[in-house]
C-alpha cells in the first residue's frame, strides 16, 4: 500500500488528453513564436492551416471544438491569411487559436465589400 501511495505521489494523476491538449496550447499561447499563415479548409470543427517556417512549410490541422461558440456561425470568414503561434523547438507544433491567444483573421463577407472606385448606393 505504502508502495502504491509513493508511486501516485511521484507520477500524479494522470492527466487526460483533453487536459494534455490544453496544456500545449497554453504554453504556445505565452511562449510560442507568431508568425503568418493561411488558413485553407474548414471541415466542421478541424481547422487546416499552413504556415513556413525557416524555408520549411507546414500544414496543420487543429480542432477548434474548444472555441466553437466564439467563431462566426459562416466557417467561410475564417479561410484566408491568419497568424500562428508555433514552438521554436519544433515548428510543426503550433495553434492557430488558444485559451489566451487567436491567431483568426476573418474575412468580411464579399457582400460587405465593395471594388475600389466603386460609388457608395
Amino acid at each position: 500500500m505504502l508502495l502504491l501511495a509513493g508511486g501516485w505521489m511521484l507520477l500524479g494523476p494522470r492527466r487526460s488528453e483533453e487536459e494534455k491538449e490544453r496544456a500545449r496550447r497554453l504554453l504556445l499561447c505565452t511562449q510560442g513564436r507568431v508568425a503568418d499563415a493561411e488558413v485553407v479548409d474548414i471541415e466542421g470543427v478541424i481547422v487546416t492551416y499552413s504556415y513556413e517556417v525557416r524555408g520549411v512549410t507546414y500544414q496543420v490541422t487543429q480542432n477548434i471544438t474548444p472555441f466553437f461558440d466564439l467563431l462566426p456561425r459562416d466557417p467561410t470568414l475564417l479561410l484566408g491569411p491568419a497568424s500562428i503561434k508555433f514552438s521554436t523547438k519544433n515548428p510543426a507544433n503550433s495553434i492557430l487559436i488558444g485559451e489566451q491567444w487567436s491567431g483568426i483573421r476573418m474575412a468580411r463577407p464579399a457582400a460587405l465589400t465593395k471594388p475600389k472606385g466603386a460609388e457608395a448606393i
